[in-house]
């Protein structure tokens, strides 16, 4: 069987989590969580980084932190409901923004609905590991005064290069710079949240990690989600509500071995892409990626001329190989049937010809082009 993306383990999780056992830390405190916070944020160069039991709950606490409650919050519609169920936590009303040419948010539309309806926050999500026009999302909400938080959940290591002088500070190359003038997905925003979980590029089973470079939003979202138990206390001492929303160690020591082949996963992400690009592409278009970004590939995902995606994937599952559809769009969810949505009709097309391939880093190169004939004998 070919999974779309498997968990991928290097070899040294196992033996770390036999220490977290050793030390009898199974709890959500212990080392390896502050080692695996610790190599978080120094991959991606940001001040401070919180784990977390999952990206949803990051979106959760950034939201209460940054004091976004009974408002209007933008979110592209483009994009998994864990992007989207936060805003309802805190009784916000989700505005939806359509896709560009790249499958993120259209920026005049963007535009056009902060003009409207002045919202105090905006989600920005990188999809499928490529990133979003996040320094044009990041002009507009510093122009509309609009919070800008991070959905980097399924682009942990994704990044674009810094401009100096207005201009794009480019590398020739396709990896990170040695003086690491790049900014990568999550840091750019007041709060950005990335992913661990099973099918992620790097996975705890369950996790997620918030990051940002101001560390008293941190320290908040820390004290949140640990129920907001009040320190200097014997006793239990409350004074707000708090969240149950806190990694355990021996989730946080798998962590640790993930992080140590980040660089090594990515690459073989970009290879699998290449793999079907150079096989597919006379029946398929491939989600692009922005100029001066440097995108993961979390996913391999493309769009049909002419074949449709669910045929394909009833055949794929016929041979063991599994496949799924675009993201359905948000606006067209019966949950938000009367939600407000910005529409050009784009992430509906997307979604009625696209395709997620198996990427899984497991698979071998006869793995992938046994998926490419399939594709193009269908």
């Amino acid at each position: 069987m070919i999974y779309l993306s498997p968990p991928h383990m290097s070899g040294k999780e196992l033996e770390y989590v036999k220490e977290a056992f050793e030390s009898n830390y199974i709890a959500p405190v212990g080392e390896f969580i502050d080692r695996f916070e610790e190599k978080v944020k120094n991959y991606v160069k940001a001040k401070s980084a919180l784990a977390l039991c999952n990206a949803t709950s990051g979106l959760h606490l950034a939201l209460r932190v940054l004091g976004v409650s009974n408002s209007k919050v933008i979110v592209p519609t483009f994009t998994f409901i864990g992007s989207v169920n936060p805003i309802l936590y805190e009784k916000n009303e989700p505005v939806f923004i359509d896709s560009d040419e790249f499958w993120h948010m259209d920026l005049n539309l963007l535009e056009d609905a902060l003009k409207k309806e002045k919202p105090k926050a905006i989600i920005a999500v990188h999809i499928y590991g490529q990133m979003a026009d996040i320094e044009n999302i990041k002009f507009l909400a510093d122009k509309y005064k609009a919070i800008l938080i991070e959905d980097a959940a399924e682009a942990l290591g994704a990044y674009q290069w810094k401009m100096e002088n207005g201009k794009w500070k480019m590398n020739n190359s396709a990896e990170k710079s040695d003086d690491f003038s790049v900014r990568f997905a999550g840091t750019i925003g007041d709060i950005g949240v990335y992913s661990f979980n099973g099918n992620k590029l790097l996975t705890t089973s369950s996790g997620g990690v918030m990051v940002s470079d101001n560390e008293t939003l941190i320290k908040k979202a820390r004290h949140l989600s640990t129920q907001a138990k009040e320190e200097g206390f014997i006793e239990y001492v409350h004074k707000e509500v708090g969240f149950n929303y806190r990694m355990s160690n021996i989730l946080a020591a798998i962590g640790v071995g993930q992080m140590e082949v980040i660089d090594e996963r990515i690459k073989r992400k970009r290879e699998i892409f290449e793999i079907y690009k150079s096989e597919l592409s006379e029946i398929a278009d491939f989600m692009p990626e922005l100029p001066n970004t440097f995108g993961t590939r979390w996913l391999t995902t493309l769009t049909f001329k002419d074949l449709d995606p669910f045929e394909v994937i009833k055949k794929l599952k016929d041979n063991k190989i599994e496949s799924r559809p675009l993201w359905k769009p948000m606006h067209t969810q019966p949950l938000f049937k009367n939600a407000k949505a910005y529409i050009n009709g784009k992430s509906e097309e997307y979604f009625s010809r696209g395709l997620c391939l198996p990427s899984g880093t497991v698979m071998n190169d006869e793995d992938v082009r046994r998926v490419c004939e399939i594709l193009r004998n269908s």
